[in-house]
């Protein structure tokens, strides 16, 4: 049975932050996705970039000792980094990281017990996941001391706290936020405790059941591509219980009492029109929000429609750079 409108903001938004998960995807067919979470597309390097930023695999630490892989492409300032969702990797990227490369050096990561990155952890909370990306994007520069310290943290979905936890470890250096349809829960109600528990119990119950059918109910247009939605839903469902259920009430552990009045760089969201987002609302949880929507696109956006998706996240990465006089 679909899912009504605020029980989808609720249950995969961080209570009511919309955030959902994501697909591992293989390449080069863009049509696929498997769940080895090895492989990328290999962009247009020149000789001269190619050494250092070929998107060869890296692994750092986190912080409490899970092996993060990363992967770095491109050349040029700011580094863009690149954030999935929950139950996928950096592979959901693969639109965007060929569009983004000729213009910016483009991180991805796996965050911890997703893709190739390390699942030897007890606590999935946001602020683990943020510490991920942080600690790839701090060891990315011990390794290019002459690189720019100045980031754009893009995250899709779950992706969208963890930047914001990320922004706060790497506080300095970020130019700027960047959600991809995961912040509309701003100022929204919040589900009771008992709501929440019943949900990871439905998924506890049936991980692959509960999954699949949340996918194709609650986050596709009735117009999206049959096709995607069944390659999403598989890949999604085959994600490891043990990471995802924990993962989902640390996504709920964060949206309580949320208050963002610490971020003070830009906080722009890129948004599908599936369900509504109210700036006036977001802003009075963080200051510096703004969004765009795109009409008739689901959650999955980037994905969905990446020739229209990609040239609005180049302009507001852009933005970021160079931001309006006043700003």
């Amino acid at each position: 049975m679909p899912m009504p409108c605020h029980s989808r903001l609720v249950f995969f938004g961080l209570i009511a932050l919309a955030v959902t998960a994501c697909s591992r995807t293989s390449t080069p067919d863009t049509n696929a996705i498997t769940n080895n979470g090895q492989n990328m597309p290999q962009t247009n390097m020149t000789q001269t970039n190619k050494p250092q930023n070929d998107g060869a695999p890296r692994i750092t630490d986190s912080p409490d000792g899970v092996h993060i892989e990363y992967r770095v492409r491109g050349a040029g300032s700011p580094l863009v980094v690149l954030v999935h969702g929950w139950s996928c990797d950096s592979n959901y990227w693969r639109a965007q990281v060929p569009a983004l490369t000729p213009r910016y050096t483009v991180l991805t990561v796996d965050l911890a017990g997703h893709g190739a990155s390390g699942r030897n952890r007890s606590d999935w909370s946001m602020g683990n996941f943020g510490a991920d990306v942080a600690a790839a994007v701090n060891a990315y520069w011990l390794q290019n001391k002459e690189a720019p310290r100045q980031v754009v943290l893009v995250g899709h979905s779950m992706g969208g706290p963890v930047v914001i936890e990320a922004a706060r470890r790497l506080r300095g250096s970020v130019l700027g936020v960047i959600g991809v349809d995961t912040f509309k829960g701003f100022g929204q109600p919040i589900a009771s405790a008992k709501e929440r528990e019943a949900r990871l119990a439905a998924m506890s119950k049936d991980f692959i059941g509960a999954t699949r059918a949340m996918v194709t109910t609650s986050f596709f247009r009735p117009d999206a591509d049959p096709v995607l939605v069944q390659q999403i839903a598989s890949d999604m469902s085959s994600a490891p219980p043990e990471v995802g259920i924990p993962a989902v009430r640390g996504m709920n552990d964060w949206g309580q009492g949320l208050d963002l009045k610490d971020i003070t760089v830009p906080i722009v969201a890129i948004e599908g029109d599936m369900t509504p987002v109210d700036d006036v609302k977001s802003r009075a949880i963080a200051p510096t929000f703004r969004s765009i929507v795109m009409k008739g696109r689901g959650h999955f956006l980037m994905m969905e429609d990446p020739a229209g998706f990609n040239p609005i996240l180049i302009q507001e990465i852009d933005a970021l750079i160079k931001p309006a006089p006043g700003q």
